[in-house]
């Protein structure tokens, strides 16, 4: 654990704006010590990560807690958009230093105002918004999201968790038996409750994430039993596959 003032210094981020993220529950301490000090386990720091990333590509803190609050927020998606954009920025910076140097050695009547261009940096920027809020789901979630209190929307992220935790509990049966099908049932119907219209097809893209091999992946194989997102895929798959047109 470590304390806001440990935060502050390692990554940059004034104490004012780690308050100020607690505010709005955009980055909320793991806990509060009795004597009203902030704690942040490695969790909450990975966040802090990913909201930095996103202010990077410039998006309101309101979008950003938006992305992260969301159950299929992407991870690898984000951070290859992040690595995208900063390769553009580093190319910016590199033609201003060439821009500066040439300067410097011809004068200052070298009329080239090229390397101020930053129209690929803002194209890139804009498309990468893009992928995260034009489509219904995400519209929706976000209507959805406005109405919870930072509390409310805790408590429903344990919810989900506990839906995977039944899944590891089930992960030795088939994933076409009756008891398993029902919690898929149980999965998708709480998506479309409580942040957005959940159709076979949206499912089985979140199956895919589950068992797309990346951090999502390992999180829930850790949490619940190694092999439970794969199940909960294979399960999905079969739930989706039953009810094709």
């Amino acid at each position: 654990m470590k304390a806001v003032k440990e935060v502050s210094k390692l990554t940059g981020v004034s104490v004012r704006t780690l308050h100020h993220y607690d505010e709005i529950g955009l980055l909320k301490p793991t806990t509060v010590t009795p004597a009203g000090y902030r704690l942040y386990d490695d969790t909450a720091l990975e966040r802090l990560q990913h909201i930095l990333l996103f202010r990077e590509l410039e998006f309101p803190l309101r979008e950003i807690k938006t992305i992260l609050d969301s159950p299929s927020f992407d991870r690898s998606r984000a951070l290859e958009q992040q690595i995208t954009l900063l390769t553009l920025k580093k190319e910016h910076l590199e033609n201003l230093i060439d821009l500066a140097r040439g300067l410097k050695m011809i004068g200052v009547n070298h009329m080239d105002f090229t390397a101020f261009d930053t129209s690929k940096i803002d194209e890139y920027a804009a498309q990468a918004k893009a992928t995260y809020g034009t489509t219904p789901e995400y519209k929706e979630f976000e209507q959805k999201s406005k109405k919870r209190t930072s509390e409310e929307t805790r408590l429903l992220h344990f919810q989900m968790m506990s839906l995977f935790t039944e899944f590891g509990r089930l992960r030795n049966l088939s994933p076409d038996s009756a008891e398993v099908q029902v919690q898929v049932k149980k999965l998708q119907d709480f998506i479309s409750e409580y942040f957005y219209t959940c159709s076979n097809t949206t499912l089985l893209g979140l199956g895919t994430m589950y068992a797309g091999g990346g951090d999502l992946t390992a999180s829930i194989d850790k949490a619940n039993g190694d092999g439970t997102a794969e199940f909960v895929y294979q399960a999905i798959r079969v739930f989706c596959e039953e009810r094709e047109p």
